[in-house]
């Protein structure tokens, strides 16, 4: 027996290698799941803080988390609770295991769990029950090959990411989130107990279905860790509430967010230039101002650093869900009529060319150009004035004048040159472009002041963070003293009532028809434009860019900061001299000759105006005149079609759709067109 021994310690020491090797081989074996599971597409601000989550393909709140995210307190209480020797076991703890297996067989049901937090995350993986011993011994396996591939901060990782905390959570973040409203960064010791507890049984202790429950099951975890936490704190915490609804998970600058999902589909995070707290303050503004305003009313604000470029807020609409505003229209890229806003490129341009100075007399009284004859928007005539007077009046007389002597070419050039993506319906500028007659968006609009705010130098606007590193600015359009000239007149418009005397530089518009409301304007430092109007197009009765989107525009610099900049002092270059100290040749705008003038006296259609579009009506179209000799005759396209008239309003029998032409003609011979559409 004693010569055998040997040979029997070999044959033992033999049989354990060799168990262990197969052991080793079994584990080694273990096909892993996928440890990649899609996460939720997170877009993110400035700061890194949450604007929106989208769900992920199963309909999953699952949100990607590493220890590095949550409160460490959180961390040492979990492990604590479920897991004490999480540090430093190989995926199982064999003494746990045999503790909650004499303690099954001595009560005769399970007491307490032997799983550590590796096999429950093998079990999340899995995406597999409890189960019995058969399961129990696949969750062994898997834990054991994690182990063997990761470390324990990636396990740890993977279950702060997988664990299920009601309904359609999954991850520390997306329970954060929707129990508390708040990143896991800083956690109470009461919310961190909830935490622990709820993935035991993620549906019976859901707070929104059974609270009791809910709250029992977190004061159980606060009275086993009392010893780790302190008696004080563990009872203190018992008193905190238990969330009692889940609340929305952040969903800012949808539109802004959608853009940056379609621009990089397959990117999980992507991190914008938008402030988190200015575009919750400008998204509670815009659902707020148009309260009584009109159910089909929308809204579009864009605010942004004109210095660096970055937009700062984009709000789109009053709200995704406000379909009967058709909220889901993003009307920052919406081409809408700009109204009276690109007056001030206008006179920047002439400014810039030595045509007129602030001081200049430029003419308004009636002119016309070939058919084009255009109104100011109270039908009144003032004369000789100012050109600064005649920009802060948003006169339409002069600045046709203006046009007609730079171009509207040039004009449309320096509009692109600032960044804007101008669309003219016809194809080529005519003057009307200087009132109106081009399709822009609010981004081009924020673009073109952003350029005139910073001295004439284009500064491109950018969203996504990615491309801070490749900003820079842009083709000069304008000299600085010709912008500053064009800011020192916007900065002394009298502000909306209410609103404070900051010294805003600042521009309203209403487009034709009164279909769009505007104000643009900007300081030393930032950029902010407002749009208000209907998506479809229709009219706005008594819609008047000074009304409507000139308090927020003033509203929503105050949510900006308190105080504006100032526009600073004026470029050593800059004429500053009074209109009799001017040269000869710019104390009065002459410009080219128009091909006619009109006499203050001469016949007007008062309606329908030039480039009207008008509803067609069985009994045809009502004409009223302004001003002229009776009697009148009436023409369309050429035809008269009343004549000896004596009376200011008639209705004329055109009801064919298409392009018409309106003419009168008085008694004296002369004559007003109107150029109209019928649909």
């Amino acid at each position: 027996m004693r010569r055998a021994a040997p040979f029997l310690l070999v044959a033992a020491l033999l049989a354990g290698a060799a168990g262990r090797d197969a052991f080793d081989d079994w584990v080694d074996a273990t096909p892993l799941p996928n440890l990649l599971h899609e996460t939720s597409v997170e877009v993110r601000d400035r700061h890194g803080d949450l604007l929106r989550a989208y769900t992920v393909e199963d309909g999953l709140w699952r949100l990607g988390a590493r220890p590095d995210q949550v409160d460490p307190a959180f961390l040492d209480m979990l492990i604590a609770y479920e897991d004490k020797r999480f540090r430093s076991h190989s995926g199982v703890d064999p003494r746990a295991l045999v503790r909650a297996t004499w303690q099954a067989l001595w009560n005769g049901k399970v007491v307490s769990g032997g799983s550590t937090l590796t096999m429950q995350t093998a079990r999340l993986l899995e995406n597999s029950g409890t189960g019995r011993w058969q399961g129990k011994l696949r969750q062994l396996r898997l834990a054991l090959a994690l182990e063997r591939h990761l470390g324990k901060d990636e396990i740890l990782t993977l279950y702060l990411t997988h664990a299920p905390y009601g309904g359609n959570l999954e991850g520390i973040r997306a329970a954060t989130l929707a129990w508390f409203g708040k990143e896991p960064t800083r956690l109470t010791p009461a919310q961190s107990a909830f935490l622990i507890a709820l993935p035991q049984a993620p549906e019976t202790r859901r707070p929104d279905r059974d609270y009791p429950t809910a709250r029992a099951a977190r004061d159980r975890v606060l009275d086993r860790l009392s010893a780790t936490l302190g008696e004080d704190t563990s009872q203190s915490a018992k008193r905190d509430p238990v969330p009692r609804t889940r609340r929305p998970f952040p969903s800012l600058a949808p539109h802004m967010a959608d853009r940056a999902l379609a621009a990089a589909p397959d990117s999980p995070r992507h991190d914008l230039t938008l402030d988190r707290a200015l575009q919750t303050s400008l998204e509670t503004l815009a659902r707020t101002s148009l309260r009584g305003k009109g159910e089909r009313l929308s809204i579009a604000i864009l605010v942004a650093d004109h210095q660096t470029g970055e937009i700062l807020a984009s709000v789109g609409s009053a709200g995704l869900g406000q379909t009967h505003r058709q909220g889901f229209v993003d009307m920052t890229r919406a081409l809408r009529s700009p109204g009276s806003t690109l007056k001030p490129l206008v006179y920047a341009m002439g400014f810039d060319q030595g045509l007129i100075h602030p001081e200049t007399l430029i003419d308004d009284s009636p002119v016309a150009f070939d058919t084009y004859a255009p109104q100011n928007f109270d039908g009144q005539f003032r004369g000789e004035l100012r050109v600064a007077e005649a920009l802060r009046l948003s006169l339409n007389i002069p600045v046709v004048r203006l046009t007609d002597q730079i171009g509207p070419a040039r004009v449309m050039s320096a509009l692109r040159k600032s960044g804007a993506s101008p669309v003219i319906p016809s194809g080529q500028p005519g003057l009307a472009i200087s009132l109106g007659g081009v399709g822009v968006t609010l981004q081009d609009l924020t673009h073109l002041y952003a350029m005139l705010a910073n001295r004439g130098q284009t500064r491109p606007l950018f969203w996504r963070q990615q491309d801070t590193a490749h900003a820079q600015n842009g083709p000069r359009v304008l000299s600085p003293s010709a912008a500053w000239q064009v800011g020192h007149i916007l900065s002394s418009l009298a502000p909306p009532p209410g609103a404070p005397n900051a010294g805003l530089a600042y521009k309203t518009g209403t487009s034709y028809g009164h279909r769009d409301a505007w104000a643009v304007g900007y300081d030393g430092t930032h950029v902010a434009a407002v749009w208000i109007g209907r998506p479809d197009g229709t009219p706005v009765p008594g819609a008047f860019g000074g009304d409507l989107a000139a308090p927020i525009l003033f509203e929503a610099f105050q949510r900006l900061k308190p105080n504006l900049t100032p526009l600073g002092p004026p470029p050593p270059d800059t004429l500053l001299v009074g209109s009799a100290d001017l040269p000869e040749p710019l104390r009065r705008f002459r410009g080219r000759n128009a091909h006619f003038t009109a006499a203050p006296d001469a016949p007007k259609l008062a309606f329908p105006p030039d480039g009207a579009r008008l509803q067609a009506m069985d009994d045809g179209v009502t004409v009223k005149l302004r001003d002229g000799t009776a009697p009148f005759t009436l023409l369309a396209n050429g035809a008269p079609l009343a004549t000896r008239l004596y009376r200011r309003e008639i209705l004329l029998p055109l009801t064919e759709k298409g392009a018409s032409t309106v003419t009168v003609i008085d008694a004296k011979g002369r004559s007003a067109r109107s150029a109209i559409w019928i649909d």
